[in-house]
């Protein structure tokens, strides 16, 4: 099948996120948003069928999980990512952010320490410090180009007493896809010094072929005895406002704790549109992936080769996996306050300022790449344009 991801759909006046709020965020309506990540591409066709039926039975009531859901996430596991896991290891989440939240409260105490590895997505902040814990902060290196991770460090955090790990894998923001060989040696400290891990894999669908997403708790029974894998349709299909996600725990003892505090927080009610569009993109969709990733990982390409062309000084990360684009723009010498008056009042742009990311993602910059061509080169064009403008 042929799909349209050139085809720059209209989103302003829909209430979306993305679209929407240019003035409140930006202080400009106009501005072109590429930061937050959902996609400017249409549903793959089986998911828009699957919801628009859903939506003409008319009566939008409570939603149970039916036989043929669970089905769905487990076929798609086995067969994407090889990983057999169990229908019973799900917990239903209405988001992967208040699912780490929950794994947080659960797996912790008030005052506990809780690594994550930064640059890292900044709702792992959040779900640390609003729920008391501490963060012990494993920074990423950046290498000739490519983060890897500080395992001399990482382990000095864990015989210092941390008691978990946020594990982002893919990686958001830096794109990187852990190898299996990484991931084990992770797995060796963490089952070393007892830490459990809270393994977000909202991306792990988004990766380019020349990769492979390896599920953390598919290494072992052991790993995926401390692990809650967190993960949905969401990113891949683009269907975040549908606020459908899901968690695999073997553990019966931690999933018994995680699905109680679910039930004692009211969170775990389905959307009524969440089956019907989970079936329809784990059984019907793979084609429709497929051909999104061929096309974003084009984007990166261009986006790549643009900045060379026009901004060399900007330096983007090669992106293994998500459709996201992280950019060291050190060298053009901006602070953050500069870096967001050249987006929002000169470019006229709104890419993701990379210091919410924490203190090392200050000068940096996340491009969202999950968008028509002619979008990504007009966002990349004003980009250059005022930069070179400011620099003169």
């Amino acid at each position: 099948m042929t799909y349209h991801f050139d085809e720059r759909l209209p989103r302003r006046g829909t209430y979306s996120e993305k679209w929407d709020l240019g003035r409140e965020l930006f202080g400009d309506p106009d501005v072109l948003p590429l930061w937050v990540a959902d996609m400017d591409f249409r549903c793959a066709p089986a998911i828009v069928e699957a919801v628009t039926e859903r939506a003409k039975h008319g009566i939008y009531g409570y939603t149970s999980r039916p036989k043929e859901y669970l089905d769905a996430i487990t076929g798609w596991m086995e067969r994407r990512h090889g990983w057999k896991v169990d229908a019973s290891w799900l917990t239903d989440t209405p988001g992967v952010v208040p699912a780490l939240g929950v794994a947080v409260q659960v797996l912790t105490e008030p005052g506990d320490q809780v690594i994550l590895q930064s640059p890292v997505y900044n709702p792992f902040y959040d779900v640390i410090r609003n729920n008391g814990r501490e963060i012990a902060e494993n920074p990423l290196i950046l290498e000739n180009g490519h983060y890897r991770m500080d395992y001399v460090q990482l382990e000095s955090l864990m015989q210092s007493g941390a008691k978990l790990m946020l594990l982002c894998s893919p990686h958001n923001p830096g794109g990187r896809v852990w190898t299996r060989e990484e991931l084990e040696r992770l797995g060796e400290l963490c089952l070393k010094y007892d830490v459990k891990v809270v393994s977000d894999e909202i991306h792990g669908d988004l990766v380019f072929a020349d990769h492979r997403h390896v599920p953390f708790a598919s290494l072992s029974e052991a790993h995926a005895g401390i692990t809650i894998t967190c993960a949905a349709p969401s990113k891949t299909f683009n269907i975040p406002g549908l606020s459908t996600a899901y968690t695999l725990i073997s553990n019966v003892a931690i999933r018994k704790s995680f699905a109680e505090r679910i039930k004692t927080l009211a969170i775990g009610s389905l959307n009524y549109f969440g089956p019907s569009a989970t079936i329809a993109a784990y059984t019907q969709s793979e084609d429709w992936l497929d051909a999104v990733l061929d096309y974003i990982r084009a984007n990166r390409d261009f986006a790549i080769a643009y900045l060379a062309t026009h901004l060399p000084a900007a330096a983007p990360i090669l992106s293994e996996g998500t459709y996201l684009l992280w950019v060291d723009c050190r060298a053009l010498g901006w602070d953050k306050a500069q870096i967001k008056q050249m987006m929002y009042k000169e470019a006229k742009i709104a890419f993701t300022e990379g210091s919410v990311y924490g203190q090392n993602g200050e000068g940096f910059l996340r491009i969202n790449l999950a968008c028509p061509r002619s979008l990504l080169q007009e966002a990349l064009e004003r980009f250059c344009t005022a930069a070179a403008a400011r620099n003169a």
